[in-house]
């Protein structure tokens, strides 16, 4: 019987040194042991290569990378930046037109109480 206990005990002791190793190597890659990856190449702004105002499909086609913790910001603030720029150079246009075809009177300073 003394001989099982031995086995017992050699195993418990195999599997404790293979625990301690595969913890120790983990926590060593975790830290850049080992060396490191290269750089990630950026991913490309949506919009970024589109020439012209973005249309409703342009729009709908619209993919922003995912990351980890969501989506890059960098590349949602491109897209709502280029369109509120394009929103607001399309509303002074219609403002214009209108004007220019008198449908709207020239915009009014004086306001009533």
């Amino acid at each position: 019987m003394s001989g099982a206990r031995d086995t017992i005990g050699s195993m418990f002791a195999l599997m404790v040194v293979v625990v301690a190793v595969v913890v120790f190597a983990t926590a060593g890659v975790a830290a850049g042991a080992g060396g490191t990856l290269g750089d990630v190449a950026g991913d490309p702004l949506p919009l970024d290569g589109h020439e012209g105002p973005v249309g409703a499909a342009d729009l709908a086609e619209v993919r922003f990378p995912v990351k980890l913790r969501g989506y890059r910001m960098d590349s949602v603030d491109s897209v709502l930046n280029r369109l509120g720029d394009e929103l607001a150079t399309r509303d002074a246009r219609i403002e214009e037109l209108e004007i220019a075809l008198g449908v709207r009177p020239d915009a009014d300073t004086s306001t009533e109480y």
